[in-house]
């Protein structure tokens, strides 16, 4: 993990917050030019979706690997250890298929538009779906990853739960205390 986090995430989150600056410089940039000069800036609109298409999708990717998706527990807490195994095996073979069928609908559609270009910047429309086919590359590697550690045995029954935190496990005593000292409840 260490190894994916310096070569991979750390990277990909560089370039999320660079896509974050650049649309906000983008899109406050164009406000103030509208308004104090009854001018703008013409790729702005553009590049700005451009942008956050590739910010989405890259949070995707990185989320995934960090384990932060949103998920629910309760179920797969209760069941035996074989129990968990076999969840999730089958959410991630589930989650495979799914990313398959994502990657293969995104490839078809890249290429139908990769002849038409933007109207103002005039680059090609496929760059728009170029971030999913790398966040569905990158997810199909870490679900197949995924699901030779747990049918190999090489994951703890934390880690087959695939939720990182729940409010059961949440430490209120790592919270800051309020300002009359208190704790929050």
């Amino acid at each position: 993990m260490i190894t994916i986090r310096k070569f991979l995430l750390n990277p990909m989150q560089f370039v999320i917050a660079a896509c974050l600056a650049v649309m906000l410089m983008l899109v406050f940039g164009n406000v103030i030019l509208r308004y104090a000069l009854n001018t703008g800036i013409s790729v702005s609109d553009e590049l700005s979706r451009l942008l956050f298409v590739w910010m989405v999708f890259l949070g995707a990717a990185v989320t995934l690997f960090e384990q932060a998706h949103l998920g629910v527990d309760t179920l797969v807490r209760r069941l035996s250890r074989k129990g968990r195994i076999a969840c999730f095996a089958l959410s991630n073979l589930l989650m495979l298929y799914t990313t398959w069928l994502i990657f293969s609908g995104t490839w078809r559609q890249a290429g139908i538009n990769l002849g038409m270009t933007t109207p103002v910047m005039g680059v090609s429309q496929a760059w728009f779906f170029v971030p999913v086919l790398i966040f569905t590359v990158l997810a199909a590697g870490w679900f197949c990853l995924s699901l030779l550690r747990s049918l190999t045995g090489r994951m703890s029954d934390e880690e087959l739960i695939g939720v990182r935190e729940s409010e059961e496990d949440f430490d209120i005593s790592a919270l800051p205390p309020s300002g009359d000292g208190t704790r929050p409840r």
